[in-house]
């Protein structure tokens, strides 16, 4: 004897019916039941590994295809891909089968479950047979799933397949096509191509959630695409969909890192405001810091004089930012007045932005106000750092004040700061090629030796050339007084 089970569209039917008439109620749910035997006899040759024989096999059962079975079999958990597959294309062949879209759906589910790339190539080649025997089965959601699946095995070039399929499939593409598309793209790093999707999402104003713009963004910036990035963002905010702060963050450093975007980062910022702006010191920073190295410094010390006024509280880091931007550009003045500031914040200038003053004046030729702030940082800070001897020290050799160079030599170590090469190597030059002094420079050469520091052969060379020099002179000078 057969077995029978009424399927849930049967169910539907009982539940739905307009009628009153029992026995048109039973013969609609009789329609709808499914022969278990059979379904059973189906599921078992799917679930096992099989050759060539599966169609034969299937023939073979007599089996009548309502979408019914269909769907049962699709639903059923852990068959072999490859055999639900063979089942689907087998099924296509009988004349009493149509493919609807509830079907395929339920065929992509099937497949995607299964997370193999074997099945989903296969999957994909099953959809285009499927859109020319039935067209109009597909729709945006079947064609989302397959782009979706695509992306988690990280195959960018099949899922954009798909996406350039959807106008031959009579499809639009909504807001998940672009997103899993960009995602499928991104993911194997093929920003060039995830490029013209954006475009096609931002000219057809379909943008996903917020979450999901946030990830589009993050995954631009770190592609090098901060632009194109920026332009998802005001997309974004004009249909008042604000992606989570630390994409908006990413986004902002992104774009400070190359001179052209350095103001479109500066527009972002007007986009802070209370609680959110008391804590963006990060996203300020980084403008004030390319702002201060596309040179310009007045711009970045506007931002200061905005982030006092309304947060976030300017720190060292954004201070010393500016100050190093006027101090380049031999703008002392400015940069003074930025020290002041700063002590008028409570803030204290470290070693790092005496530095950058005494940089400043001695790049000037200024040196004595670069040794009063020298003097000034010794005061505050017990241990100063090799480049604040190293700036004074060239600054004295330009200006071919020796004496003072090497007397900054010795004093270093009383400070914690041990000479480097680059200290060495300088004063040396400058000894022998401004002072012709190799016997100071020859002493200096033996100290390096005792602090395990090596020379390079061009200046030992240039050690060995001044004091050869001077010993020609010498014997040509004795030479002459002989022959006298």
């Amino acid at each position: 004897m057969r077995r029978f089970i009424a399927t849930r569209s049967g169910h539907a039917v009982r539940r739905l019916g307009t009628t009153n008439n029992s026995k048109v109620e039973e013969e609609a749910a009789e329609a709808h039941k499914i022969d278990v035997e059979q379904l059973e006899n189906v599921l078992s040759l799917l679930q096992s590994t099989v050759d060539g024989s599966l169609e034969s096999s299937l023939n073979g059962m007599d089996l009548y295809l309502q979408e019914e079975l269909v769907v049962k079999v699709l639903e059923t958990p852990r068959l072999l891909g490859e055999n639900v597959i063979r089942f689907f294309k087998w099924a296509m062949k009988k004349p009493e089968f149509k493919v609807t879209s509830c079907v395929v759906d339920f065929l992509v589910q099937a497949i995607c479950s299964d997370l193999r790339k074997k099945n989903s190539y296969a999957l994909w080649d099953l959809v285009k047979e499927i859109d020319e025997k039935e067209n109009g089965a597909l729709n945006v959601e079947i064609l989302n799933k397959l782009i979706a699946l695509f992306s988690r095995l990280g195959k960018g070039k099949a899922a954009l397949e798909v996406f350039n399929k959807f106008e031959d499939f009579g499809c639009v593409p909504d807001e998940e096509t672009h997103y899993f598309t960009i995602e499928a793209l991104c993911k194997r790093s093929f920003f060039d191509w995830a490029l013209p999707v954006c475009e096609k999402m931002l000219d057809a104003g379909a943008l996903p959630d917020s979450e999901k713009v946030g990830n589009i963004i993050s995954w631009f910036c770190k592609g090098g695409k901060a632009k194109n990035a920026y332009l998802v963002y005001m997309l974004a905010k004009e249909k008042n969909k604000y992606p989570p702060k630390s994409s908006i963050n990413f986004l902002i450093t992104s774009l400070c890192q190359k001179d052209e975007t350095v103001k479109l980062a500066l527009e972002i910022l007007d986009d802070f405001s209370g609680e959110v702006r008391k804590y963006a010191i990060k996203p300020f920073s980084s403008v004030i810091h390319g702002l201060c190295r596309i040179k310009d410094v007045d711009g970045a010390k506007l931002l200061l004089c905005r982030m006092i006024a309304d947060g976030p509280p300017p720190g060292n880091e954004v201070f010393n930012r500016i100050i190093t931007g006027y101090s380049k550009s031999g703008d002392m003045k400015e940069a003074m007045e930025m020290i002041k500031l700063m002590k008028s914040r409570n803030l204290k200038p470290d070693v790092y932005t005496y530095t950058v003053i005494i940089s400043g004046y001695a790049n000037g030729g200024q040196m004595e106000e670069a040794m009063k702030f020298l003097s000034e940082a010794k005061k505050k800070h017990t241990k100063l750092s090799p480049a604040t001897y190293h700036t004074l020290i060239r600054g004295y050799c330009k200006l071919e004040e020796l004496d003072n160079a090497l007397k900054l030599m010795s004093e270093m170590k009383d400070f914690g700061v041990e000479p480097k090469v680059d200290e060495y190597n300088k004063l040396i030059q400058s000894l022998c090629l401004k002072a012709l002094d190799w016997r100071a420079a020859e002493k200096l050469l033996e100290e390096m030796k005792e602090n395990g520091l090596h020379l390079n052969g061009m200046t030992k060379g240039l050690i060995r050339a001044v004091k050869e020099l001077e010993e020609e002179a010498l014997a040509a000078n004795e030479e002459g007084s002989i022959k006298g």
